[in-house]
Protein backbone atom coordinates (compact mmCIF):
# COMPACT_ATOMS: atom_id res chain seq x y z
CA UNK A 1 0.00 0.00 0.00
CA UNK A 2 1.52 3.79 -0.94
CA UNK A 3 1.49 5.84 2.68
CA UNK A 4 -0.78 7.85 1.18
CA UNK A 5 -3.77 5.33 2.26
CA UNK A 6 -2.43 5.68 5.75
CA UNK A 7 -2.41 9.25 5.28
CA UNK A 8 -6.37 8.94 5.19
CA UNK A 9 -6.83 6.18 7.85
CA UNK A 10 -4.28 7.09 10.95
CA UNK A 11 -3.27 10.33 9.76
CA UNK A 12 -2.19 10.98 12.77
CA UNK A 13 0.10 8.50 13.44
CA UNK A 14 3.85 9.19 13.15
CA UNK A 15 5.27 8.03 10.38
CA UNK A 16 8.76 8.41 10.96
CA UNK A 17 10.65 10.29 13.97
CA UNK A 18 14.04 11.67 14.06
CA UNK A 19 15.76 9.50 16.51
CA UNK A 20 18.03 12.72 18.59
CA UNK A 21 15.22 15.39 18.39
CA UNK A 22 12.31 13.24 18.65
CA UNK A 23 10.86 15.79 15.76
CA UNK A 24 8.11 13.15 14.54
CA UNK A 25 6.47 13.60 11.29
CA UNK A 26 2.61 12.05 10.78
CA UNK A 27 1.37 10.25 7.98
CA UNK A 28 -0.79 13.04 7.23
CA UNK A 29 1.97 15.84 7.54
CA UNK A 30 4.00 13.38 5.24
CA UNK A 31 1.56 13.13 2.28
CA UNK A 32 0.45 16.79 2.36
CA UNK A 33 4.00 17.78 1.85
CA UNK A 34 4.85 15.07 -0.81
CA UNK A 35 1.85 16.60 -2.37
CA UNK A 36 3.31 20.07 -2.58
CA UNK A 37 6.73 18.68 -4.08
CA UNK A 38 4.45 16.84 -6.45
CA UNK A 39 3.01 19.92 -7.78
CA UNK A 40 6.51 22.07 -7.33
CA UNK A 41 8.02 19.24 -9.61
CA UNK A 42 5.51 19.54 -12.27
CA UNK A 43 5.39 23.06 -12.49
CA UNK A 44 9.14 22.83 -13.71
CA UNK A 45 8.36 20.76 -16.40
CA UNK A 46 9.49 17.12 -15.05
CA UNK A 47 6.99 14.32 -16.00
CA UNK A 48 6.84 10.50 -15.26
CA UNK A 49 10.09 9.26 -15.87
CA UNK A 50 12.64 12.33 -15.59
CA UNK A 51 14.47 12.34 -12.66
CA UNK A 52 16.07 14.60 -9.31
CA UNK A 53 19.42 13.86 -7.27
CA UNK A 54 19.41 14.51 -3.51
CA UNK A 55 22.54 15.27 -1.17
CA UNK A 56 21.37 15.10 2.13
CA UNK A 57 22.07 13.81 5.65
CA UNK A 58 19.08 11.55 7.50
CA UNK A 59 17.32 14.85 7.97
CA UNK A 60 13.56 15.32 8.36
CA UNK A 61 12.94 16.34 5.07
CA UNK A 62 14.32 13.08 3.11
CA UNK A 63 11.12 11.37 3.08
CA UNK A 64 9.02 14.28 2.01
CA UNK A 65 11.23 14.88 -1.01
CA UNK A 66 11.46 11.07 -2.00
CA UNK A 67 8.05 10.45 -2.02
CA UNK A 68 7.11 14.06 -3.64
CA UNK A 69 9.03 12.22 -6.32
CA UNK A 70 8.00 9.19 -5.99
CA UNK A 71 4.11 10.22 -6.65
CA UNK A 72 4.70 11.97 -10.10
CA UNK A 73 6.70 8.99 -11.89
CA UNK A 74 10.22 10.71 -11.08
CA UNK A 75 13.34 8.77 -10.89
CA UNK A 76 15.33 9.86 -7.56
CA UNK A 77 19.11 9.55 -7.18
CA UNK A 78 20.32 9.49 -3.41
CA UNK A 79 23.70 10.67 -3.47
CA UNK A 80 26.30 9.23 -0.53
CA UNK A 81 26.63 13.20 1.39
CA UNK A 82 30.69 12.34 1.76
CA UNK A 83 31.09 12.10 -2.04
CA UNK A 84 33.59 15.30 -3.33
CA UNK A 85 31.72 17.82 -5.22
CA UNK A 86 34.01 16.31 -8.31
CA UNK A 87 31.90 12.94 -7.98
CA UNK A 88 28.21 14.68 -7.24
CA UNK A 89 29.26 16.45 -10.13
CA UNK A 90 29.40 13.12 -12.26
CA UNK A 91 26.42 11.46 -10.68
CA UNK A 92 24.68 14.23 -11.19
CA UNK A 93 24.89 14.61 -14.76
CA UNK A 94 24.75 11.35 -15.91
CA UNK A 95 21.61 10.76 -13.97
CA UNK A 96 20.34 14.21 -15.97
CA UNK A 97 18.99 15.27 -13.17
CA UNK A 98 16.25 18.15 -13.75
CA UNK A 99 16.35 19.13 -9.94
CA UNK A 100 19.09 18.87 -7.26
CA UNK A 101 18.07 19.44 -3.36
CA UNK A 102 20.46 19.64 -0.54
CA UNK A 103 20.26 20.58 2.41
CA UNK A 104 21.50 23.79 4.91
CA UNK A 105 23.87 21.35 7.28
CA UNK A 106 25.91 20.43 3.74
CA UNK A 107 26.01 24.04 2.46
CA UNK A 108 29.47 24.30 2.24
CA UNK A 109 29.83 21.50 -0.25
CA UNK A 110 26.75 22.62 -2.00
CA UNK A 111 28.11 25.93 -2.56
CA UNK A 112 31.65 23.71 -4.28
CA UNK A 113 28.91 21.57 -6.43
CA UNK A 114 26.46 24.76 -7.25
CA UNK A 115 28.68 25.89 -9.86
CA UNK A 116 29.59 22.37 -11.83
CA UNK A 117 26.72 21.62 -12.70
CA UNK A 118 25.30 25.01 -14.33
CA UNK A 119 21.31 24.50 -15.95
CA UNK A 120 20.03 22.17 -13.05
CA UNK A 121 17.41 24.17 -10.42
CA UNK A 122 19.03 24.04 -7.32
CA UNK A 123 16.71 23.63 -3.98
CA UNK A 124 17.97 23.16 0.32
CA UNK A 125 16.03 22.60 2.96
CA UNK A 126 16.16 23.72 6.48
CA UNK A 127 17.37 26.65 4.99
CA UNK A 128 18.87 28.11 1.84
CA UNK A 129 22.13 29.73 1.33
CA UNK A 130 23.60 31.19 -2.23
CA UNK A 131 22.37 29.73 -5.51
CA UNK A 132 19.88 27.99 -3.83
CA UNK A 133 15.93 28.37 -3.36
CA UNK A 134 14.31 27.23 -0.12
CA UNK A 135 12.98 23.91 -1.05
CA UNK A 136 10.01 24.31 1.62
CA UNK A 137 9.48 28.14 0.79
CA UNK A 138 9.47 26.59 -3.42
CA UNK A 139 6.61 23.77 -2.19
CA UNK A 140 4.71 26.07 -0.15
CA UNK A 141 2.91 27.41 -2.61
CA UNK A 142 1.63 24.96 -4.05
CA UNK A 143 -1.94 22.15 -2.58
CA UNK A 144 -1.33 19.82 -0.57
CA UNK A 145 -3.98 17.86 -3.00
CA UNK A 146 -2.59 14.89 -5.27
CA UNK A 147 -1.95 16.29 -8.52
CA UNK A 148 -3.82 15.06 -11.32
CA UNK A 149 -1.58 12.64 -13.18
CA UNK A 150 -0.18 10.75 -10.65
CA UNK A 151 2.22 7.44 -11.35
CA UNK A 152 4.82 5.80 -9.01
CA UNK A 153 8.47 6.19 -9.58
CA UNK A 154 11.48 4.34 -8.20
CA UNK A 155 14.90 4.86 -6.78
CA UNK A 156 17.62 4.87 -9.54
CA UNK A 157 20.93 4.69 -7.09
CA UNK A 158 24.61 4.44 -7.88
CA UNK A 159 26.49 1.50 -7.07
CA UNK A 160 29.03 2.42 -4.24
CA UNK A 161 31.92 3.18 -6.34
CA UNK A 162 34.38 1.31 -4.61
CA UNK A 163 35.93 -0.73 -7.73
CA UNK A 164 35.49 2.19 -10.40
CA UNK A 165 33.09 4.93 -11.46
CA UNK A 166 29.61 4.23 -10.13
CA UNK A 167 26.73 3.59 -12.40
CA UNK A 168 23.33 3.94 -12.12
CA UNK A 169 20.68 1.06 -11.63
CA UNK A 170 18.31 0.97 -13.31
CA UNK A 171 15.52 -1.88 -12.67
CA UNK A 172 11.60 -3.17 -13.99
CA UNK A 173 10.09 -0.29 -16.38
CA UNK A 174 8.11 2.44 -14.53
CA UNK A 175 4.14 1.36 -13.81
CA UNK A 176 1.34 3.91 -13.65
CA UNK A 177 -0.63 4.36 -10.80
CA UNK A 178 0.39 4.39 -6.80
CA UNK A 179 0.34 1.29 -6.33
CA UNK A 180 -2.09 -0.91 -4.05
CA UNK A 181 -0.20 -4.16 -3.72
CA UNK A 182 3.03 -4.21 -1.35
CA UNK A 183 6.32 -3.87 -2.67
CA UNK A 184 9.09 -6.82 -2.27
CA UNK A 185 10.53 -5.28 0.50
CA UNK A 186 7.24 -4.71 2.32
CA UNK A 187 6.95 -8.32 1.96
CA UNK A 188 9.71 -9.18 2.97
CA UNK A 189 9.77 -7.59 5.75
CA UNK A 190 5.98 -9.41 6.85
CA UNK A 191 7.21 -12.85 5.92
CA UNK A 192 10.79 -12.93 7.09
CA UNK A 193 10.92 -10.54 9.73
CA UNK A 194 7.03 -10.16 11.34
CA UNK A 195 6.66 -6.60 10.22
CA UNK A 196 2.77 -5.35 10.44
CA UNK A 197 1.48 -2.01 10.90
CA UNK A 198 2.37 -1.93 14.83
CA UNK A 199 5.91 -2.18 14.22
CA UNK A 200 8.60 0.30 15.18
CA UNK A 201 11.65 -0.10 12.98
CA UNK A 202 14.59 1.61 13.59
CA UNK A 203 17.18 2.66 10.69
CA UNK A 204 20.65 3.68 11.95
CA UNK A 205 22.44 3.41 8.30
CA UNK A 206 22.27 6.78 5.66
CA UNK A 207 19.15 7.04 4.14
CA UNK A 208 21.25 7.28 0.60
CA UNK A 209 22.04 3.93 0.65
CA UNK A 210 19.67 1.18 -1.22
CA UNK A 211 19.04 -1.10 1.57
CA UNK A 212 18.34 1.81 4.49
CA UNK A 213 16.48 3.45 1.91
CA UNK A 214 14.32 0.34 0.88
CA UNK A 215 13.99 -1.00 3.88
CA UNK A 216 12.51 2.44 5.52
CA UNK A 217 10.02 2.48 2.52
CA UNK A 218 8.98 -0.80 2.65
CA UNK A 219 8.03 -0.45 6.32
CA UNK A 220 6.23 2.78 5.51
CA UNK A 221 4.56 0.71 3.12
CA UNK A 222 2.89 -0.89 5.82
CA UNK A 223 2.15 1.77 8.23
CA UNK A 224 4.68 1.08 10.53
CA UNK A 225 7.03 4.16 12.17
CA UNK A 226 10.20 4.37 11.38
CA UNK A 227 12.97 5.85 13.62
CA UNK A 228 15.66 7.43 11.54
CA UNK A 229 18.91 7.59 13.49
CA UNK A 230 20.58 10.99 12.22
CA UNK A 231 24.25 9.40 12.47
CA UNK A 232 25.10 5.88 14.04
CA UNK A 233 26.50 5.60 17.43
CA UNK A 234 26.54 2.35 19.16
CA UNK A 235 25.50 3.15 22.47
CA UNK A 236 22.83 5.74 21.11
CA UNK A 237 21.15 2.70 18.99
CA UNK A 238 20.71 0.73 21.65
CA UNK A 239 19.38 3.90 23.70
CA UNK A 240 16.87 4.37 20.56
CA UNK A 241 15.74 0.50 21.13
CA UNK A 242 14.94 1.14 24.74
CA UNK A 243 13.59 4.88 24.07
CA UNK A 244 11.27 4.08 21.09
CA UNK A 245 10.80 0.27 21.78
CA UNK A 246 12.00 -0.37 18.47
CA UNK A 247 10.84 -4.11 17.14
CA UNK A 248 12.55 -4.77 13.89
CA UNK A 249 16.13 -3.08 12.57
CA UNK A 250 18.54 -3.32 10.01
CA UNK A 251 22.06 -3.74 10.54
CA UNK A 252 25.49 -4.16 8.83
CA UNK A 253 28.36 -6.07 10.75
CA UNK A 254 30.55 -2.82 11.19
CA UNK A 255 27.45 -1.83 13.77
CA UNK A 256 27.50 -5.19 15.53
CA UNK A 257 31.39 -4.59 16.20
CA UNK A 258 31.04 -1.64 17.96
CA UNK A 259 28.68 -2.64 20.10
CA UNK A 260 30.11 -5.61 20.93
CA UNK A 261 33.48 -3.71 22.05
CA UNK A 262 31.43 -1.02 24.11
CA UNK A 263 31.89 -1.09 27.85
CA UNK A 264 30.11 -3.89 29.84
CA UNK A 265 28.34 -1.81 31.47
CA UNK A 266 26.83 -0.08 28.52
CA UNK A 267 25.99 -2.90 26.26
CA UNK A 268 24.24 -4.20 29.70
CA UNK A 269 22.35 -0.78 30.41
CA UNK A 270 19.11 -0.63 28.05
CA UNK A 271 16.50 -2.65 27.88
CA UNK A 272 16.36 -4.65 24.19
CA UNK A 273 13.02 -6.95 24.89
CA UNK A 274 11.34 -4.68 22.80
CA UNK A 275 13.31 -6.44 19.27
CA UNK A 276 11.34 -9.09 17.93
CA UNK A 277 13.42 -9.47 14.44
CA UNK A 278 16.64 -8.01 13.43
CA UNK A 279 18.25 -8.11 10.10
CA UNK A 280 21.64 -7.61 8.51
CA UNK A 281 23.52 -7.44 5.46
CA UNK A 282 25.98 -5.15 3.39
CA UNK A 283 29.15 -7.60 4.14
CA UNK A 284 29.54 -10.96 5.32
CA UNK A 285 29.70 -10.60 9.39
CA UNK A 286 32.58 -12.22 11.06
CA UNK A 287 31.42 -15.63 12.34
CA UNK A 288 32.87 -14.76 16.01
CA UNK A 289 30.68 -11.85 15.85
CA UNK A 290 27.65 -12.96 14.56
CA UNK A 291 28.01 -15.63 17.62
CA UNK A 292 28.11 -13.05 19.96
CA UNK A 293 25.25 -10.70 18.42
CA UNK A 294 22.91 -13.42 18.91
CA UNK A 295 24.27 -14.88 22.54
CA UNK A 296 23.31 -11.65 23.64
CA UNK A 297 20.12 -10.47 21.45
CA UNK A 298 19.12 -13.92 21.48
CA UNK A 299 18.04 -15.78 18.51
CA UNK A 300 15.97 -12.62 16.58
CA UNK A 301 19.28 -12.15 13.83
CA UNK A 302 18.23 -12.76 10.47
CA UNK A 303 20.63 -11.89 7.63
CA UNK A 304 20.37 -11.51 3.95
CA UNK A 305 22.20 -11.30 0.80
CA UNK A 306 21.55 -8.81 -2.29
CA UNK A 307 22.62 -5.78 -4.07
CA UNK A 308 21.18 -2.71 -5.37
CA UNK A 309 20.44 -4.11 -8.48
CA UNK A 310 18.18 -6.46 -6.75
CA UNK A 311 18.42 -9.60 -9.15
CA UNK A 312 18.46 -11.58 -6.04
CA UNK A 313 17.82 -11.95 -2.45
CA UNK A 314 18.51 -15.07 -0.20
CA UNK A 315 18.37 -14.94 3.46
CA UNK A 316 18.54 -17.00 6.62
CA UNK A 317 17.28 -16.60 10.33
CA UNK A 318 19.49 -17.58 13.36
CA UNK A 319 18.29 -21.54 14.00
CA UNK A 320 19.39 -21.39 10.23
CA UNK A 321 22.91 -19.95 10.94
CA UNK A 322 23.76 -21.97 13.87
CA UNK A 323 23.46 -25.14 11.45
CA UNK A 324 25.54 -23.45 8.92
CA UNK A 325 27.73 -20.88 9.99
CA UNK A 326 28.88 -18.06 7.99
CA UNK A 327 26.14 -18.66 4.98
CA UNK A 328 24.10 -15.83 4.26
CA UNK A 329 21.41 -17.73 3.49
CA UNK A 330 19.73 -19.70 0.01
CA UNK A 331 17.94 -18.17 -2.77
CA UNK A 332 14.41 -16.74 -1.91
CA UNK A 333 13.71 -14.35 -5.19
CA UNK A 334 15.89 -16.30 -7.33
CA UNK A 335 18.20 -19.43 -7.43
CA UNK A 336 21.65 -18.99 -6.80
CA UNK A 337 24.28 -20.25 -9.10
CA UNK A 338 28.07 -20.71 -8.83
CA UNK A 339 29.82 -20.46 -12.15
CA UNK A 340 33.38 -20.70 -13.41
CA UNK A 341 35.24 -18.29 -15.77
CA UNK A 342 33.75 -19.39 -18.59
CA UNK A 343 29.95 -18.92 -16.78
CA UNK A 344 29.39 -23.01 -16.47
CA UNK A 345 27.93 -23.79 -13.60
CA UNK A 346 30.20 -25.84 -10.44
CA UNK A 347 29.51 -28.45 -8.14
CA UNK A 348 28.79 -27.75 -4.26
CA UNK A 349 31.46 -26.89 -2.10
CA UNK A 350 33.78 -25.43 -5.62
CA UNK A 351 34.52 -21.79 -5.41
CA UNK A 352 33.07 -19.63 -7.95
CA UNK A 353 31.66 -16.14 -9.35
CA UNK A 354 28.51 -16.13 -7.37
CA UNK A 355 25.16 -15.94 -10.02
CA UNK A 356 21.41 -15.78 -9.13
CA UNK A 357 19.18 -17.58 -12.03
CA UNK A 358 15.44 -16.52 -12.79
CA UNK A 359 15.99 -13.07 -10.65
CA UNK A 360 14.83 -9.35 -11.14
CA UNK A 361 15.65 -7.74 -13.95
CA UNK A 362 18.19 -4.63 -14.40
CA UNK A 363 20.50 -2.75 -16.38
CA UNK A 364 23.06 -0.32 -15.59
CA UNK A 365 22.26 3.61 -16.69
CA UNK A 366 24.38 4.58 -19.99
CA UNK A 367 26.83 1.15 -19.82
CA UNK A 368 25.27 -1.83 -21.77
CA UNK A 369 28.92 -3.17 -21.75
CA UNK A 370 28.28 -3.18 -18.03
CA UNK A 371 25.45 -4.65 -18.03
CA UNK A 372 26.03 -7.74 -20.56
CA UNK A 373 29.39 -8.40 -18.47
CA UNK A 374 27.11 -9.06 -15.14
CA UNK A 375 25.20 -11.65 -17.75
CA UNK A 376 26.34 -15.44 -18.51
CA UNK A 377 24.90 -16.90 -21.58
CA UNK A 378 22.17 -18.48 -19.44
CA UNK A 379 20.54 -14.93 -18.65
CA UNK A 380 22.00 -15.53 -15.04
CA UNK A 381 23.70 -12.38 -13.37
CA UNK A 382 26.27 -11.07 -10.96
CA UNK A 383 26.75 -8.41 -8.35
CA UNK A 384 30.43 -9.76 -8.63
CA UNK A 385 30.49 -11.50 -5.59
CA UNK A 386 33.05 -14.75 -5.01
CA UNK A 387 31.52 -17.61 -2.73
CA UNK A 388 30.49 -21.44 -2.92
CA UNK A 389 26.98 -23.07 -2.04
CA UNK A 390 26.60 -26.22 0.26
CA UNK A 391 24.56 -29.45 -0.59
CA UNK A 392 21.78 -28.04 0.90
CA UNK A 393 22.19 -25.14 -1.25
CA UNK A 394 23.22 -22.59 1.46
CA UNK A 395 25.69 -19.68 0.14
CA UNK A 396 28.65 -18.97 1.43
CA UNK A 397 30.62 -15.52 0.48
CA UNK A 398 34.05 -15.59 0.14
CA UNK A 399 34.43 -12.06 -0.89
CA UNK A 400 34.62 -9.66 -4.29
CA UNK A 401 36.33 -10.88 -7.10
CA UNK A 402 38.07 -7.12 -7.54
CA UNK A 403 39.23 -7.85 -4.13
CA UNK A 404 41.50 -10.94 -4.52
CA UNK A 405 45.10 -10.92 -4.15
CA UNK A 406 47.64 -12.83 -6.20
CA UNK A 407 50.68 -13.72 -4.15
CA UNK A 408 53.13 -16.17 -5.61
CA UNK A 409 50.25 -17.44 -7.69
CA UNK A 410 48.01 -18.10 -5.15
CA UNK A 411 44.37 -16.52 -4.91
CA UNK A 412 43.91 -14.77 -1.28
CA UNK A 413 41.16 -13.35 -0.73
CA UNK A 414 41.21 -10.55 2.32
CA UNK A 415 37.68 -11.21 3.88
CA UNK A 416 39.28 -14.08 5.74
CA UNK A 417 41.87 -12.30 7.19
CA UNK A 418 39.65 -9.27 8.14
CA UNK A 419 36.99 -11.38 9.81
CA UNK A 420 40.20 -12.91 11.97
CA UNK A 421 41.63 -9.63 12.42
CA UNK A 422 38.34 -7.45 13.45
CA UNK A 423 38.01 -9.94 16.78
CA UNK A 424 41.00 -8.83 18.29
CA UNK A 425 40.28 -6.64 21.46
CA UNK A 426 42.71 -3.83 20.28
CA UNK A 427 40.85 -3.83 16.34
CA UNK A 428 38.58 -1.25 16.19
CA UNK A 429 38.18 -1.73 11.62
CA UNK A 430 40.58 -3.37 9.56
CA UNK A 431 41.18 -3.69 5.31
CA UNK A 432 43.30 -5.98 3.77
CA UNK A 433 45.08 -5.20 0.44
CA UNK A 434 47.63 -6.29 -1.90
CA UNK A 435 50.68 -4.18 -2.13
CA UNK A 436 52.91 -4.84 -4.85
CA UNK A 437 56.09 -7.26 -4.28
CA UNK A 438 59.44 -7.70 -6.23
CA UNK A 439 59.51 -11.35 -5.53
CA UNK A 440 55.87 -12.56 -5.17
CA UNK A 441 53.80 -9.75 -7.25
CA UNK A 442 51.66 -9.30 -4.51
CA UNK A 443 52.05 -8.80 -0.67
CA UNK A 444 49.11 -8.60 1.79
CA UNK A 445 49.09 -5.70 3.88
CA UNK A 446 46.16 -5.40 6.93
CA UNK A 447 45.73 -1.42 7.22
CA UNK A 448 44.38 -1.53 10.73
CA UNK A 449 42.58 1.18 12.85
CA UNK A 450 43.15 0.16 16.88
CA UNK A 451 41.05 1.19 19.27
CA UNK A 452 43.66 3.31 20.95
CA UNK A 453 45.53 5.18 18.83
CA UNK A 454 48.50 5.66 21.13
CA UNK A 455 48.84 1.72 20.66
CA UNK A 456 49.99 2.11 17.28
CA UNK A 457 53.32 0.82 16.70
CA UNK A 458 55.76 -1.95 16.05
CA UNK A 459 54.50 -3.69 19.26
CA UNK A 460 50.80 -4.17 18.37
CA UNK A 461 51.71 -5.00 14.72
CA UNK A 462 54.17 -8.35 15.87
CA UNK A 463 51.03 -9.00 18.13
CA UNK A 464 48.78 -8.87 14.94
CA UNK A 465 50.91 -10.57 13.04
CA UNK A 466 50.97 -13.55 15.77
CA UNK A 467 47.69 -13.64 15.96
CA UNK A 468 46.61 -13.96 12.54
CA UNK A 469 49.57 -17.18 12.04
CA UNK A 470 47.52 -18.58 14.60
CA UNK A 471 44.41 -18.57 13.26
CA UNK A 472 44.85 -18.70 9.39
CA UNK A 473 47.29 -19.86 6.98
CA UNK A 474 50.80 -18.31 6.38
CA UNK A 475 50.47 -18.29 2.90
CA UNK A 476 47.42 -15.58 3.41
CA UNK A 477 48.48 -13.96 6.62
CA UNK A 478 49.85 -10.47 6.27
CA UNK A 479 53.62 -9.66 5.70
CA UNK A 480 53.17 -6.18 6.68
CA UNK A 481 50.62 -4.32 8.90
CA UNK A 482 50.24 -0.77 9.00
CA UNK A 483 48.26 1.70 11.10
CA UNK A 484 45.59 4.19 10.31
CA UNK A 485 43.68 6.99 12.43
CA UNK A 486 40.49 5.64 10.69
CA UNK A 487 39.90 3.78 7.65
CA UNK A 488 37.98 5.09 4.80
CA UNK A 489 34.73 3.23 5.49
CA UNK A 490 31.18 4.63 3.94
CA UNK A 491 28.95 4.78 6.77
CA UNK A 492 26.70 1.69 5.00
CA UNK A 493 29.21 -0.26 6.07
CA UNK A 494 31.23 -0.96 2.92
CA UNK A 495 34.88 0.15 3.00
CA UNK A 496 36.72 1.87 0.02
CA UNK A 497 39.08 -0.26 -0.53
CA UNK A 498 40.56 1.37 -3.54
CA UNK A 499 41.63 3.98 -2.22
CA UNK A 500 43.55 2.25 0.36
CA UNK A 501 44.91 -0.21 -1.90
CA UNK A 502 45.60 2.73 -4.36
CA UNK A 503 48.20 4.50 -2.13
CA UNK A 504 50.54 1.29 -2.08
CA UNK A 505 50.49 1.49 -6.03
CA UNK A 506 51.45 5.02 -6.36
CA UNK A 507 48.24 6.03 -7.06
CA UNK A 508 47.90 9.29 -4.71
CA UNK A 509 45.59 11.29 -6.74
CA UNK A 510 43.24 8.39 -6.57
CA UNK A 511 39.27 9.57 -6.34
CA UNK A 512 36.99 7.16 -4.82
CA UNK A 513 34.76 7.47 -8.88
Amino acid sequence: MHPIHHAKTHPDKAAYIMASTGETVTYKELDERANQGAHLFRSMGLKAGDGIAILMENNSRYFEVVYAAERCGLYFTAIASKLTPGEVEYIVKDCGAGAFITSAALSPAAAEIAPLIPGVPLFMCNGATGPFASFEEARSAFPTTPIDDPSLGQAMLYSSGTTGRPKGVRRAPLEGGLGEAYGALATLAMVLYGATPDSVYLSPAPLYHAAPLGWTMGFLQLGATIVVMEKFDAEKALEYVERYKVTQAQWVPTHFVRMLKLPPEARTHYDMSSLKQVFHAAAPCPVPVKEQMIAWWGPIISEYYAGTEGNGFSALNSHEWLEHKGSVGKGLTAEVKICDDDGEPLPPRTEGAVFFAGGGVFEYYKDPKKTAESTNQYGWTTLGDVGWVDEEGYLYLTDRKSFMIISGGVNIYPQEIENLLVTHPKVADVAVVGAPDEEMGEKVVAVIQPVDWAMAGEELAAELMAFTRAGISHIKAPRQIDFMRELPRHDTGKIYKRLIRDAYWGKADSKIV
